[in-house]
């Protein structure tokens, strides 16, 4: 009875007490987290889905199969795709026009840029993933590989960043590191590469009365081939009520920037990073560059454009990528 009395004298004030700071210190709800606006979803096959309001409005291909990564479809204002895979009357030739992708007709010898030849830029991870209120983000990534001697010529690290813009119009920005391993890499002269384009079929002129123009007050193919510019916007019927298009952009803080564009009346166009000259990449200095898409409803006039570039450009150039701190 004695042993009974003192465990209960030392137990029940214990528990008091605890009952006590429980109920005076309550575990906070927070309640459910908002969900966020824009996401990346990761899917099956090495493909990434950028979503709006759940909404797919692009979606990221890396698969092994693939020559290169690339983003298919770039969904517009209208619900369809404003890009399309390969030339409409030349699909084995021009195989390699994949929507919206990355590539260089000449590094160091080797191409990049055709499906047939050497050159082979390869996924090798997704790197983050960011779902926000007003982007979305993913980061990858790639190595730059010649096949003939299975050597690494470039670490590329790709941003991919949607922002949504009123009216269902909306924004890529592609940010690009590119790092050479122990040796200096040259993206040597040419036209074809960095950033390529191949609209739908009714955008493009030939095949659907589209229109190019670009930021110095230039219309057509003819006096926009091969011309320095800004940015180039490709505008086109999209249904039988809409017209739709996407406007690239080039940053400010590019080298040899405002880029030379080359573009065809058959639907695409890019911008050439060393159409000017050679871009030389030096071990230790990282390449970084700044394209941008805008996906936008209309034709847009000329002045709009302007202004959506205007703020583009003010944004800061991409700094060298940091890997995120383990929690």
């Amino acid at each position: 009875m004695k042993t009974f009395k003192f465990f209960c004298a030392i137990l029940v004030p214990a528990l008091l007490i605890s009952v006590s700071f429980s109920a005076e210190q309550p575990i906070a709800d927070k309640g459910p987290k908002p969900v966020p606006l824009m996401q990346v979803i990761p899917q099956p096959e090495q493909q990434v889905s950028i979503q709006r309001d759940g909404a797919e409005i692009a979606r990221y291909h890396s698969g092994l199969n693939a020559r290169r990564p690339f983003i298919f479809p770039v969904i517009g204002p209208s619900g369809r795709s404003l890009t399309r895979m390969g030339h409409p009357h030349d699909p084995e030739g021009h195989k390699h026009h994949y929507s919206v992708w990355i590539a260089h007709n000449d590094v160091n010898g080797v191409n990049f840029w055709d499906d047939r030849k050497s050159g082979r830029i390869v996924h090798q991870r997704v790197e983050k993933l960011e779902d926000t209120e007003d982007h979305a983000t993913l980061t990858t990534l790639n190595h730059w590989i010649n096949e003939a001697s299975n050597t690494v010529l470039l670490v590329e690290r790709r941003t991919a960043t949607a922002q949504p813009l009123p009216n269902n119009e909306w924004l890529l920005v592609v940010d690009l590191q590119l790092e050479s391993k122990d040796k200096a890499v040259t993206f040597c002269k040419t036209p074809f590469g960095l950033v390529g384009v191949r609209m739908a079929k009714t955008i493009c002129i030939n095949d659907g009365g589209g229109s190019i123009r670009n930021s110095e007050g230039a219309d057509g193919e003819k006096d926009i081939f091969w011309k320095p510019a800004k940015w180039v916007d490709y505008s086109g019927p999209i249904t039988a009520k809409a017209v739709e298009g996407i406007t690239l952009f080039d940053h400010p803080s590019n080298p040899n920037h405002p880029s030379c564009f080359h573009v065809r009346s058959d639907g695409w166009m890019g911008a050439s990073l060393s159409f000017k000259g050679p871009i030389i990449v030096e071990p230790g200095k990282p390449l970084m560059l700044r394209y941008g898409l805008y996906v936008h409803t209309g034709k847009q006039p000329i002045e709009e454009i302007q202004k959506r570039w205007d703020e583009f450009a003010k944004t800061p150039a991409p700094e060298p990528w940091k890997p995120a701190k383990k929690k």
